[in-house]
């Protein structure tokens, strides 16, 4: 679904940076080899990752959802010096294309790959986070956002994908579809914590920006 009228959108694309090589040579391959490439975050939305991680310069960034890590590598691209991102995913099959790409980029001994159910990796990781990105399954957004807010740095960013979900957010809710269910119930979390002030852009599927104070 289109947020924006087809021409809007085409003209932000055009005048908004570019996507590296590299990425473009992901996305490709995504889309040849990967079963639901839209779950691809894309050059548009890339671009807008790597921008956020550029103005922080995190230290440390959590994402939620590697997929075949084209976000990864954009956010990596503001990591500051000697800065990392650790990134986990429950699909070991993913892991050669996503090496593939990490080393290529030059970002390869800045990114921990973790594989396996995030809600028990989490718990386990002794650090503190900068930048948090949750592009994981719908259900357990809220659960991850309990993990990791007592995890954040203060002014730390909190980024949340798919937060529109095609439109459905706004369209009369199934009893059975547990996915929008839970994306209002998350969203309403993100709008009424007091520990975070969230913007939510309707930047391809929606995009919620949240600082934690």
């Amino acid at each position: 679904m289109n947020f924006l009228p087809e021409k809007i959108e085409n003209y932000v694309v055009k005048h908004s940076q570019q996507e590296p090589e590299i990425l473009a040579a992901l996305s490709k391959e995504t889309w040849q080899k990967v079963l639901n490439p839209r779950m691809l975050s894309g050059a548009f939305q890339g671009r807008v990752l790597s921008m956020i991680s550029k103005l922080i310069q995190p230290k440390t960034i959590l994402e939620i959802g590697t997929f075949t890590g084209y976000a990864t590598l954009c956010f990596a691209e503001g990591l500051s010096k000697n800065g990392k991102i650790i990134t986990i995913d429950k699909n070991e099959e993913l892991e050669t294309l996503q090496n593939k790409y990490f080393l290529k980029s030059g970002f390869r001994d800045q990114i921990i790959q973790k594989v396996g159910n995030a809600l028990e990796i989490i718990p386990t990781i002794d650090e503190k986070f900068d930048l948090v990105f949750i592009d994981a399954d719908k259900v357990n957004y809220e659960n991850y956002f309990h993990l990791i807010i007592d995890k954040m740095n203060p002014g730390g960013i909190i980024l949340s994908d798919n937060v529109l979900w095609s439109g459905k957010i706004v369209e009369e809710l199934d009893p059975k579809d547990v996915d929008t269910k839970a994306l209002l119930s998350y969203n309403a979390l993100l709008n009424s914590d007091q520990r975070v002030e969230t913007v939510l852009l309707p930047i391809r599927d929606g995009l919620t920006i949240s600082r934690v104070k």
